[in-house]
């Protein structure tokens, strides 16, 4: 599910976004994978993009043959070389740990970003309002 436009700090518009999925996938039998991943993934870099053209899917994974419609699409994420850091954060401790990933790790380390989305993955639900997150950085040797 994309939603195009600002999203930074817009818990209502995540909090929309996850239901409608859920109950897409929920209608269809989908929330029952045992491999269920759920996923966030940024098309662009808030620091560079228009507010107002910034792209973020809410992503589910699915079997490769499953059927979308309305405004459900599908896509594959691009294979390669990704940083992952796992983090357990609030939803206002988002944006601290994609600080930390650009302002510290990538400068500290052999990589420079790749030109591919980024993606926060969740592996389970919240709990007390706590994410388990892994932050998936595209990177490439300098």
């Amino acid at each position: 599910m994309r939603h195009i436009g600002p999203y930074k700090g817009n818990e209502e518009l995540f909090r929309g976004l996850w239901q409608n999925i859920m109950t897409w996938a929920g209608s269809r039998g989908l929330m029952a994978q045992s491999d269920l991943r759920s996923l966030a993934v940024y098309h662009d870099d808030p620091n560079i993009a228009e507010e107002m053209k910034l792209r973020i899917s809410i992503c589910i994974t699915v079997p490769e043959d499953t059927k979308v419609d309305g405004e459900i699409g599908k896509m594959q994420i691009e294979g390669g070389q990704y940083v992952v850091v796992k983090f357990e954060v609030q939803a206002h401790q988002f944006a601290d740990a994609w600080n930390w990933i650009y302002a510290s790790w990538i400068p500290e380390s052999a990589y420079q970003p790749d030109d591919k989305p980024c993606f926060e993955m969740y592996t389970e639900e919240p709990k007390d309002e706590t994410f388990l997150v892994d932050i998936c950085v595209p990177v490439r040797s300098m």
